[in-house]
């Protein structure tokens, strides 16, 4: 797994639509809840606690992708720590309609927006790396090591 790095001056924030029955909102509070569930659900407790902290602010870091008005995807920063990007999941059967794309897009022109020049996607997996190179031009980190090595793990 490695840690990636993405500038945010570079990028194109223009091209983040989705399919068109598919729509990306910023999470609200009242909905925290079915976020969390269909994180846990269908990705990770461990993803789920990370959206909790995205979820659980005034101003939620927090992105949802609705498809007929079900929670289909999901995108956060600033969740573990401050200036990173992720985690992100698609529900598998609805991957490859660009709904992905528009998450991260979405996700780090919020990132932009809020001052951030550079986002940083940690502990990405070897199955991801080629989507983040394509998609938001993000390049390795060299350096081993990442904010994940403090976990608790077992």
């Amino acid at each position: 797994m490695k840690d990636m790095l993405v500038h945010l001056y570079n990028l194109d924030f223009a091209d983040k639509m989705p399919a068109k029955d598919v729509r990306i909102v910023r999470v609200l509070s009242p909905n925290s809840d079915k976020v969390i569930a269909f994180v846990e659900a269908h990705f990770s407790k461990g993803w789920a606690a990370e959206v909790k902290a995205a979820v659980y602010r005034s101003q939620p870091t927090c992105f949802v992708a609705l498809h007929e008005n079900k929670i289909v995807g999901f995108a956060a920063y600033d969740a573990t720590a401050k200036g990173y990007f992720g985690p992100i999941g698609v529900d598998q059967t609805l991957r490859g309609k660009n709904i992905g794309k528009a998450l991260i897009l979405h996700t780090l022109e919020a990132m932009y927006h809020d001052g951030y020049g550079y986002a940083i996607i940690g502990g990405a997996g070897d199955n991801v790396l080629e989507f983040y190179r394509k998609t938001v031009q993000a390049y390795d980190i060299e350096k081993p090591g990442n904010v994940y090595d403090r976990l608790i793990r077992g």
